[in-house]
């Protein structure tokens, strides 16, 4: 897989919580010049920024983020109005805590209320998978199978750990089309990136990627 190859399958990341505009401008810029999937923004600067792209890269931005234990409610008046503002597609945080309490229905009708907000925009389902045991991957990898969400997505980033082979192991395991595999958190070499894509991950969140590029004038 050639460098290109790999940019077209990066949400190119930025979250901090102190991103300014000149940072979020500098991202779309890279993600027009660089081909990437999408650019990965706060949902405070969405509509800002499809202004500025004008098309030219798809906004993805996060609902949810990053703890997940809002109620619905919110969560789908988050969804509504990052589309409304210009987003193409919608990370979510699922609520851990019912995951781990056995809300499983719950989680499920979360997803798919989201997701009729969503339409036909990208539906992505963070899950932590730092925070979970083997078998709750697994449950969520049904839960989401279920839902209609079009992507299972391993972390935030904002908690223990990221992705890891072991997880998109699994997932490549218990996900079968037309639900696809993001893994984030922790990408931080081509070679990191090859190994999850060769492994059954489509997208790669991660800030590092384009940095790298540039430096090695790849």
């Amino acid at each position: 897989m050639n460098i290109h190859e790999i940019l077209s399958k990066v949400d190119h990341t930025l979250l901090s919580q102190t991103a300014t505009w000149e940072e979020i401008k500098a991202i779309c810029d890279d993600g027009i010049k660089y081909q990437t999937a999408s650019v990965c923004i706060p949902s405070a600067y969405v509509k800002q920024a499809a202004d500025y792209v004008q098309g030219k890269v798809a906004i993805c931005t996060v609902i949810g983020f990053p703890n997940g234990y809002v109620p619905t409610a919110i969560k789908c008046e988050e969804a509504r109005l990052a589309i409304e503002d210009g987003a193409d597609e919608i990370d979510m945080v699922i609520w851990v805590g019912a995951l781990k309490d056995k809300q499983y229905d719950a989680i499920l009708n979360e997803i798919r209320a989201i997701k009729e907000v969503c339409g036909d925009k990208i539906l992505k389902v963070i899950i932590e998978t730092c925070l979970l045991t083997e078998d709750e991957k697994i449950k969520m990898c049904e839960i989401v199978m279920a839902s209609g969400a079009d992507y299972i997505k391993t972390s935030t980033g904002f908690s223990t750990a990221g992705a890891t082979p072991d997880d998109i192991r699994t997932f490549a395991a218990h996900i079968k089309a037309p639900v696809k595999i993001k893994a984030a958190g922790g990408i931080k070499s081509i070679a990191d990136a090859e190994e999850f894509l060769a492994l059954g991950a489509d997208r790669l969140g991660t800030s590092r990627i384009i940095k790298i590029v540039k430096d090695s004038s790849l």
